[in-house]
């Protein structure tokens, strides 16, 4: 059965997953008041006007997607994690950066107000 809510994915993902999941969720939550919370592209998104973040359970890491942009602004903060241009990869057996994702999604809801933001809702 696919999901229809992030807590539906959350029950859904690998158990190893879950509790971070949970917590990529209250963080995420926390640093974007007001955000709209729903999945895309079969992914736990947020979204105020216009997406913020996703992120998702893989086999042994989180992958949380929060725009090129903001893999771009923290790069120096993202030399330990595996990235791509828009994803930065968060391993199953290590602690969350909670701080790095609170300060990434600050990022992504003080861009999510600029014109030219990417990603429309």
């Amino acid at each position: 059965m696919k999901a229809r809510t992030i807590s539906e994915y959350i029950a859904a993902a690998p158990k190893e997953a879950r509790g971070k999941l949970r917590e990529m969720r209250a963080i995420i939550s926390a640093a974007a008041p007001g955000a709209k919370q729903g999945l895309k592209w079969g992914m736990p998104a947020f979204s105020h006007e216009r997406i913020l973040v996703t992120f998702a359970a893989f086999k042994r890491h989180i992958g949380f997607f929060p725009t090129p942009s903001a893999v771009r602004a923290f790069k120096k903060d993202l030399t330990r994690y595996k990235t791509s241009s828009a994803t930065i990869q968060l391993p199953l057996d290590a602690r969350l950066p909670k701080s790095l994702i609170r300060r990434i999604t600050k990022f992504r809801v003080k861009e999510s107000r600029a014109r030219d933001a990417k990603w429309r809702t």
